[in-house]
């Protein structure tokens, strides 16, 4: 007998046997009280959110397995960091997060995160950290890897700590204000130094340019922002950059098509 699939969305660690759920499954023979035990246990992390939960029931046997829908671990990493998004380069750090809130994230992904142990998802998700420019307890993601391998918070990741203090929240703010005062801060400086290469490099083909702007570590977003990366227009291929429509064309022959008179 093929296997039955109820979705519902929850509040996380909120749900009941009420619609949409106890509707849906009560004709299915399972035990609607465990059912909603185990939403509960598994979606606890995400109080205040709606999350898509989808339960597989075995008709025959009338057991059942429940996967939890999530946002993807960036879209947590912002939320959990107060951010819009992350950095254009991972060098220049918009955010810091406590262990605990990668903790948390690791826990609310749990069922699509590759690592067999909570303590290998947190890297995982730190190592998503470490592509936005967020640092964990003040590390660079790549450090705070090597950290949780050192053994430094297995205290946390044992105790499976997601909870923090007011205090802690509160430095948490702080610092995200400082670092995001301190990324104006770069992208002005980087601003100006790509634009006295610009200046310098004035009527010269555009890829040198931006070598250039490479040679002097500019962010790819800046050096898109001030030179898009230029269209080759139909036929012109072999055209050079910045030359004018129909520039090197060949020239038809004197009196080539001209018309009689």
């Amino acid at each position: 007998m093929p296997k039955e699939t109820v979705e519902a969305l929850v509040e996380g660690g909120k749900a009941t046997a009420a619609p949409p759920l106890g509707p849906a499954l009560g004709p299915k023979g399972v035990n609607i009280g465990l059912v909603i035990a185990e939403i509960n246990k598994k979606t606890a992390s995400f109080k205040g959110m709606q999350v898509p939960v989808k339960i597989i029931i075995d008709p025959s046997t009338k057991t059942f397995e429940i996967t939890i829908g999530t946002p993807p671990a960036a879209e947590l990493i912002k939320k959990e960091a107060g951010i819009q998004k992350g950095s254009g380069n991972p060098l220049d750090h918009v955010a810091d997060l406590k262990i605990e809130q990668i903790i948390k994230i690791a826990k609310m992904k749990e069922d699509s995160l590759g690592g067999k142990t909570l303590k290998e998802k947190v890297k995982e998700v730190i190592g998503t950290c470490n592509s936005m420019g967020v640092k964990v307890e003040e590390l660079h993601a790549r450090d705070a890897i090597k950290a949780v391998d050192a053994g430094k918070f297995d205290k946390e990741i044992k105790a499976e700590k997601t909870e923090l203090t007011a205090e802690e929240l509160k430095e948490i703010e702080e610092e995200r204000k400082r670092l995001q005062e301190e990324l104006a801060a770069k992208r002005e400086e980087y601003l100006t130094k790509a634009k006295a290469i610009m200046k310098e490099m004035e009527g010269q083909d555009s890829r040198l340019i931006r070598k250039r702007m490479e040679e002097a570590e500019i962010p790819e977003p800046i050096i898109h922002e001030l030179l898009p990366t230029e269209k080759v227009v139909p036929g012109k291929e072999g055209a050079a950059p910045g030359a004018k429509p129909g520039a090197g064309a060949a020239k038809p022959a004197a009196g080539a098509g001209a018309e009689k008179k």
